[in-house]
């Protein structure tokens, strides 16, 4: 029987990227989506047009509504059974400290941070009985880096890179990973409205490109497997080298 996986975010951009990645290798995929019914739907039918005997399904969720994520918690702890866990979905609001509107910078934290928390209490104690699992967050490198008018984002991917390591020790004894990926820029609609910087961005970083979805599916994937059992409390920074460099542009 195939292993089950929930990814959250899953019918665009990242989250779609490892949705693909995870149903070709192998797993049986549910993944969440909010307002995009439409790309979930097509999502489904490219992959399983595209991959035999796919095994995937689709499931509505607003990540920004507590109540929403508390029914959502309830179905998976019925459920159980479940190997992994990736939270992908996320919420951007960028604006700088001096402006910082607090019921927006709430509404984010509660998709980046506390919807994440609600979700593995749901399948954590079924994934210890199973003595197997792996939970992986898709944070940023904001996280640990500064970056003028994402302090409210920041602080979202900080709060979860926290939550990440302290999960992780808690956990480990019971063969459950639990790590934090720090992807840098991505193609993805997210960044479209920075299209116009695109070259100066890029040239930021060292192997002069953005990452694909793919790129950071295949990481995912990595972690996922049994090779990566001794990996936890890790956050893994996919982002083409930006944050190794001292970014001194010459």
């Amino acid at each position: 029987m195939a292993k089950r996986i929930l990814v959250t975010g899953g019918a665009r951009g990242i989250g779609a990227g490892i949705v693909r990645r995870l149903v070709v290798e192998g797993y049986e995929v549910a993944f969440t989506y909010n307002s995009s019914k439409g790309p979930a739907d097509a999502l489904i039918a490219e992959i399983e047009s595209e991959t035999k005997d796919a095994t995937l399904s689709a499931r509505g969720c607003d990540m920004s509504e507590r109540a929403a994520v508390e029914a959502f918690a309830k179905e998976l702890e019925a459920e159980g059974g479940y190997y992994g866990f990736v939270h992908n979905a996320g919420k951007s609001y960028d604006s700088l400290a001096a402006t910082i509107d607090v019921e927006a910078a709430g509404a984010a934290m509660q998709v980046n941070f506390w919807a994440t928390v609600r979700i593995v209490r749901a399948m954590l104690r079924s994934m210890m009985r199973a003595r197997e699992g792996r939970i992986v967050f898709i944070g940023s490198v904001t996280a640990m880096r500064g970056n003028p008018g994402n302090a409210i984002y920041a602080a979202s991917k900080a709060a979860l890179l926290g939550y990440t390591k302290t999960v992780a020790v808690e956990i480990a004894r019971r063969n459950v990973t639990v790590n934090f990926i720090s992807p840098g820029y991505v193609d993805t609609e997210m960044l479209e409205p920075y299209a116009d910087f695109r070259e100066k961005l890029e040239k930021q970083i060292p192997v002069r490109r953005y990452a694909t979805p793919a790129d950071i599916g295949g990481v995912v994937n990595f972690l996922m497997s049994a090779d990566a059992g001794y990996i936890t409390g890790a956050d893994l920074p996919v982002d083409g080298g930006l944050t190794a460099s001292l970014g001194i542009q010459r």
